[in-house]
């Protein structure tokens, strides 16, 4: 506990949360200086042992390339290490939250986010709204809201269906007081109860079987892709779906499935039921929809007219509640008397439970989340990252911090409308209307979610914190929230391009934090959102050393110290300390050595193509020849594509032209590997080698990096393998790179 929360408790003041600083940063810190002193030595190298003008051109031009690519992993590495000097961790007192402000707790909104029926199956949309539901709240605090941008009457089905099921699986949850509370995850890791506990055998199986009932007639139902004209019967909602002519050009759609104000709204145990409302927005050919940002903006002005939370919990729909204690967690932030009106926003990490043991596609961010996001919050706060973040609603609107902020929490509970249902649907369509947002500051400089870029939800929470307030980073040690992580490795590239690309367009902007941030925000965090910003320009550096060293391989070029040379030293301990500490450290939060190698390969991967195309793409859009697009991540994949990927076998299927670069890029560093060993084995030529020795070490280890590449190249006969024609064009990209080396 720091210093000033000692002084507070002698007082008698007992805070809702504490925060402690990292301890063991002395490791750490000597690392660094030790790798930063290693650096110097580099550059030092490289500058006395730059070839004379007589030298090749060829090795001139090279070594200048080379030089200008290590001066960028230097600046970069010296970047992340500032803003990893300090870490804090946030630890929470629910207990204390209970015992002073029970009564009181405030209403939240809880947004669920939707977009495609056909790659957001209902079935899992309906098991992250239960999951909502089921929170370890006064049940009629909660109000839950589906945003669907698909517009789709299936959705709308599944939620009606969940809402008749809430009033068995909301009672079962507080009774047993079951974790998780999505009931796909619960019956598939939960096993069956025990006849030591009869009652709760009895109520297990009931459940489950109204649960599956559930299921399958929601599966069926979407699978078919139509409602039946019976189930239409069931719904006077259905009859907005008369005047829809596709999903991206309808009226506004909205209802309330669950109006907890009323009185019959209740559980099979007569506890009232949290609201629950179906929104699907006005979509018009002619207007920008503007993705998700203009989902939760148009979400944020519907729930102030019905329910008005005081918090607002935003989650995809991928995104279940994993703990239902994270509504009280992140109160204890909120409604800290000496900290939590400061509060805008606590951001929770994002999980995933579909992770393969050693994390085939390196989607975990095990070090982010442990690590990077604590130095964020150290420096002035994380930033907001789309999914499992509480905000306090008058930040989402444009309020300014000030010291006046602070919250009547017993007056917040006092907002509901008495308006009846059918007058509110109606009156807030228009709310959700196209036309609503023109001639407003909605998306813009203060209302709502920010437009015009792919990452949304950075430059809103950056834009809040540049407002005066700050944010929280919380790690539960039950995770809060767990998703659907990536299955084949093009979907991990492309939602990886796309959040490189925004994050690369905002540092190239007005909302670039050194300029946007100045005087607004501390130094520290401005350069702590700059190695996130960076991802993109990464690509360039990276292409350079994994191309350039291994073609001047095959043409005879030393980039290096010779192997016996003292000048060595300096490169051998910072790549080898580099990669100690760093798999140290996967190892320490409880990753694998298989797992930190996948981290490294995919890492790897990014770099070339999703950083790559991030930044020719941005450099276009900067000049005018390309527009900011969204694609959602799938969810869904089918049989043998889950097979394979739970066998941990890398999924490649269909030609990309990120493929082309990854195969190109690997089939060169074998060719070099070869042409090094032809030369030992067959020309003998060990001594003329000894200069190459660093460049041949580095080839060899790009070449053991990419075995899943060749695998999927020549071995597999899968239909994951590498597409036949990406094989081709590799080989003769590689073979022609060579040649013109040699040549």
């Amino acid at each position: 506990m720091d210093k000033g929360r000692e002084e507070m408790g002698k007082d008698g003041y007992l805070p809702l949360f504490e925060t402690k600083v990292a301890k063991g940063r002395i490791l750490f810190r000597c690392y660094a200086a030790s790798v930063f002193v290693g650096i110097i030595f580099i550059c030092v190298y490289r500058v006395v042992h730059f070839p004379p003008a007589s030298a090749q051109v060829l090795r001139r031009w090279a070594w200048m390339g080379l030089f200008l690519s290590e001066l960028w992993f230097s600046f970069y590495w010296f970047l992340t290490q500032f803003v990893r000097w300090n870490l804090v961790y946030r630890y929470t007192f629910k207990d204390r939250l209970s015992q002073r402000y029970e009564k009181v707790l405030p209403g939240i909104d809880i947004f669920v986010c939707t977009a495609d029926p056909r790659i957001e199956p209902p079935i899992m949309v309906i098991n992250t709204v239960l999951s909502v539901m089921a929170y370890n709240y006064p049940s009629h605090k909660p109000s839950v809201y589906l945003s669907d941008d698909g517009g789709s009457d299936l959705t709308f089905y599944a939620l009606l269906e969940a809402s008749r099921f809430s009033k068995h699986w909301l009672p079962f949850c507080r009774k047993f007081s079951i974790e998780p509370r999505s009931p796909a995850a619960y019956f598939s890791t939960s096993p069956e109860p025990h006849n030591s506990n009869p009652l709760m055998a009895q109520e297990w199986f009931s459940i489950k079987k109204i649960y599956e009932d559930m299921r399958n007639i929601i599966e069926t139902t979407t699978s078919l892709g139509r409602i039946s004209e019976e189930i239409k019967k069931e719904h006077k909602g259905f009859l907005e779906w008369n005047s829809v002519s596709t999903r991206h050009d309808h009226q506004s759609i909205l209802q309330m499935v669950i109006d907890g104000r009323d009185p019959k709204a209740v559980d099979s145990e007569g506890q009232p039921l949290p609201t629950l409302v179906y929104l699907s927005r006005e979509k018009k050919p002619q207007y920008h929809h503007n993705f998700k940002a203009g989902a939760m903006n148009a979400l944020i002005r519907v729930s102030s007219k019905i329910s008005n939370g005081s918090i607002i919990l935003n989650v995809d729909c991928d995104m279940y509640s994993n703990n239902s204690e994270s509504v009280r967690d992140a109160l204890c932030f909120f409604m800290d008397e000496e900290k939590g009106h400061e509060i805008a926003y606590v951001q929770f990490p994002q999980c995933y439970d579909n992770l393969t043991r050693n994390d085939l596609y390196g989607t975990c961010f095990r070090v982010i989340n442990e690590v990077e996001l604590a130095a964020l919050d150290a420096n002035g706060g994380p930033c907001y990252i789309g999914s499992g973040c509480f905000h306090r609603r008058e930040t989402l609107c444009g309020m300014k911090y000030s010291k006046g902020c602070e919250t009547e929490w017993k007056r917040e509970n006092e907002r509901k409308t008495r308006e009846k249902a059918s007058v509110l649907e109606e009156s807030c369509k228009v709310l959700a209307s196209c036309t609503y947002e023109e001639n407003t500051q909605w998306g813009k400089e203060e209302m709502g979610l920010k437009y015009d870029c792919a990452v949304q939800d950075i430059i809103t929470g950056f834009s809040i914190q540049c407002r005066g307030w700050k944010s929280m980073y919380f790690n539960p040690e039950r995770q809060g929230f767990l998703g659907v992580a990536p299955t084949t490795l093009l979907q991990s590239l492309g939602q990886h391009k796309r959040w490189s690309e925004g994050q690369f367009q905002i540092f190239l902007s007005m909302y670039c934090p050194f300029i946007y941030g100045h005087k607004k925000i501390p130094l520290k965090l401005q350069f702590s959102y700059s190695p996130y910003f960076l991802w993109a320009p990464n690509c360039m550096a990276t292409l350079y050393y994994v191309a350039v060293p291994s073609l001047s391989v095959v043409g005879g070029i030393s980039l290096f110290p010779e192997i016996w040379s003292l000048w060595v030293l300096p490169f051998a301990y910072v790549i080898i300390a580099k990669y100690a500490y760093s798999l140290g450290e996967f190892l320490w939060f409880d990753g694998t050595i298989q797992g930190w190698w996948n981290d490294q390969r995919v890492w790897l991967f990014r770099r070339t193509t999703s950083y790559f195309f991030a930044f020719l793409d941005t450099i276009l859009k900067l000049v005018g020849f390309a527009e900011n697009t969204f694609v959602v991540t799938a969810k869904v994949s089918d049989e043998d594509v889950s097979r394979r990927y739970e066998q941990e076998v890398m999924e490649f299927g269909c030609p990309s032209p990120m493929f082309t670069i990854i195969s190109t890029l690997a089939m060169l560093n074998l060719f070099s590997f070869v042409s090094c060993v032809k030369r030992v084995v067959v020309d003998i030529q060990i001594k003329a080698l000894e200069s190459l020795a660093l460049q041949i070490i580095l080839c060899g280890l790009l070449v053991l990096i990419n075995l899943p590449v060749y695998q999927g190249l020549f071995f597999r006969k899968d239909k994951g393998a590498m597409p036949t024609s990406v094989t081709y064009e590799s080989i003769s990209l590689a073979l022609l790179a060579c040649s013109i080396v040699l040549y």
